[in-house]
């Protein structure tokens, strides 16, 4: 049976003294949940985060790496510098990294592979805009996303990834897909790896990720294939985060 995951992204957010309160607290609270719970920090805060959560149920993440191993690229992070600081997890291909730094989906392929080339586990975003769902064609958009990643890493991959869902369009705007619509398209994710791996797809956990909060997470966490949240805003409100642990 897959295993709830609750991930933090908190973005460009933080300071060491914020970061020393939050974390603390999330720890506190994450004894005893029966979910995996993660934090995906900015790059500066990794250090203060590893020594925070060493020890503790929370794992750490990143929000980005670079799809090259090491060499002249000023201002790029590689997956070995994140497994230096013990991270678990990376955020692949979230929207804003595709809409405002143009990654391709070619990129998050081979983002995708270089996390897993270092033994972290990737998020792997994907998702519509509200125009492309507007327009239906989310799930076109959704397969294409998910082929590219496909066709590099291949299917067992995905046996070591987890799947972030995020509707483009409800995500910092208050807007939120209702339980059905995510249900959805994780059916369709799911249903989509499952054409190359039925047990792969049957074990991937599959996140949504568009402004899920303390009171839409039951609802949410409740359909058959939302297997956790990947939160923004809401994970850097301890109690909120944690409150959708528990929901988990």
């Amino acid at each position: 049976m897959r295993r709830k995951l609750v991930a933090g992204n908190w973005k460009m957010h933080g300071t060491l003294a914020e970061n020393t309160a939050l974390l603390a607290s999330v720890v506190a609270g994450a004894q005893g949940l029966n979910c995996d719970l993660a934090v995906c920090v900015p790059f500066p805060y990794l250090a203060q985060a590893q020594l925070a959560l060493s020890g503790t149920p929370v794992h750490l993440g990143a929000q980005n790496l670079s799809e090259h191993a090491k060499g002249a690229y000023t201002g790029e992070v590689s997956a070995s510098m994140l497994k230096d600081f013990a991270c678990a997890f990376v955020i692949i291909g979230h929207s804003e990294r595709r809409s405002l730094y143009g990654e391709t989906d070619a990129m998050v392929a081979a983002k995708f592979v270089a996390a897993q080339a270092a033994g972290l586990t990737p998020i792997l975003c994907v998702g519509e805009s509200l125009q492309e769902r507007e327009s239906g064609v989310t799930e076109a958009v959704v397969a294409r996303q998910l082929d590219a990643v496909i066709a590099v890493a291949g299917i067992a991959a995905f046996a070591r990834a987890v799947v972030a869902y995020e509707p483009v369009w409800a995500i910092g705007t208050g807007l939120t897909a209702t339980p059905a619509q995510a249900q959805a398209v994780h059916a369709f994710i799911r249903a989509r790896l499952a054409q190359h791996d039925a047990i792969v797809a049957a074990g991937v956990v599959i996140q949504y990720g568009g402004s899920m909060k303390p009171s839409n997470a039951a609802e949410l966490l409740s359909q058959p294939d939302i297997d956790g949240g990947l939160i923004g805003g809401a994970a850097l409100v301890a109690d909120d985060f944690l409150a959708i642990c528990r929901a988990a």
